[in-house]
This record gives structure tokens, sequence and C-alpha cells, in this order.
């Protein structure tokens, strides 16, 4: 199942308003449909100001399973760390019926 990730777009050193318009029109004909963008003015005195327009789109299938490799070798990492745990500790763990004495990710 994909999910909508946040997607920024920043504008900076334009010269003119009319170069503004015309960019930000540019940016809002491109982002996909229900996108619900977002327009912030970020920065500092220091670092100088930007506008950045925020975004959801669809992740891309790419995305989708990098993040799937890593929630599967977190998850038998966490599996890994807890049956260490279980042997270190000689588990007493009073659980569903055949599940007794093992402790279970769930999550």
């Amino acid at each position: 199942m994909k999910r909508r990730v946040k997607e920024f777009v920043d504008i900076a050193d334009h010269v003119s308003l009319d170069d503004l318009i015309e960019k930000l029109a540019e940016v809002r004909d491109g982002l996909p449909q229900g996108s619900e963008a977002e327009l912030r003015l970020r920065g500092d005195e220091v670092f100088g100001k930007r506008i950045t327009i925020s975004y959801l789109r669809e992740q891309t299938d790419e995305e989708a399973e990098i993040e799937q490799r890593y929630a599967d070798a977190a998850k038998e990492a966490k599996q890994r760390e807890l049956e260490r745990l279980q042997s270190e500790l000689g588990v007493v763990c009073y659980a569903a019926p055949g599940n007794r004495g093992k402790l279970r990710i769930v999550a």
C-alpha cells in the first residue's frame, strides 16, 4: 500500500513580482490533484529568506520498495534483540496458549 509523502519546492532570488507570480503559477499548474499545497516564507535575516511550497504526492514504487526493505530489516533486528533478551532472561511470559514462554513483536 502506497502512502503520500511531503515534497518541497524552494523559490529564491526572484527579481521582480511578475517573475515570482509566473513561477508560482508554473508550480501550481504542475502540482498533482489533491496535493494540499502550502506556501511559507522560511529562513532568517542571516541566511536569507526563501519561499517554500510543500505539497503531498503519492509515493513512487521505488520509494515504497526502499521503505519496505528498511521496515523489514528493522523488524528482523527487533526480533533478534527480543530473542537475545528472552534467552538472557530465561523467559517467563504468560501469553496466549501456543505462545507460552515466547514474546512476539506485533508492531
